[in-house]
Parts: structure tokens; sequence; C-alpha cells
């Protein structure tokens, strides 16, 4: 049998982190929703059911609590009177703009 040897970890506070945590996506897709919802004057209501769901899953979706399908985040794109280019394109913008991380890292979140 093999011997297992212990893993050296530094404590995540003790781990230099020059550019801060890369934001989640479902995050910036959700302050994305929210904006383009506001602009439009709809309430949570009125977009989910152009949407074909429920309010409370949009909410939860918008505050980033949910990991939509492509079909869902498709259906709330199309409520919201944008095609899915024009909203990924906006918040991979989003994206490229407030983070800046160096070429090879990676951010993986569970």
């Amino acid at each position: 049998m093999a011997d297992i040897v212990p893993f050296p970890r530094t404590p995540r506070s003790d781990r230099p982190q020059p550019h801060g945590p890369e934001p989640l996506w479902r995050h910036l897709l959700g302050d994305q929703l929210r904006r383009r919802r506001h602009d439009r004057d709809e309430t949570l209501t009125a977009t989910a059911e152009k949407a074909g769901l429920s309010p409370q899953y949009l909410s939860e979706v918008e505050r980033g609590l949910k990991e939509p399908s492509s079909e869902m985040i498709a259906a709330i794109a199309g409520a919201l009177d944008t095609s899915l280019i024009e909203l990924t394109s906006a918040v991979a913008e989003e994206l490229r703009t407030t983070t800046t991380v160096p070429r090879g890292a990676f951010a993986l979140a569970a």
C-alpha cells in the first residue's frame, strides 16, 4: 500500500491576492438582468410572466443565487427584448472591465 502524504496548506488569509477574487458569472448575469429590467420599469412578476417562470426564480437568478440553464437565460433575455448574444456580451464586457486576472490564472467555484 502507498503512504498518504499530507499536502501542506497555506491559510487563505496568508495567500497573496493582488487582484482580489474573480466575480462569479451568475452574479454578473443577475446584475445585468436586474439592470435591464429596471431600465424597462418592469416588475419581477411582469418579466417572469413573459419568460414563463416564477417571480421567485427570477429573483434568485437576479441575486446570483441560481445558476440558470441556457434555456432559462434565453427566455429571460427574450422577455427583456434582448438577445442572448447581447446579454452575454454585456456580462463578458463587465467581467473584462472589472477583473484583472493574470494570464493563465483560473478561478473555480462550487
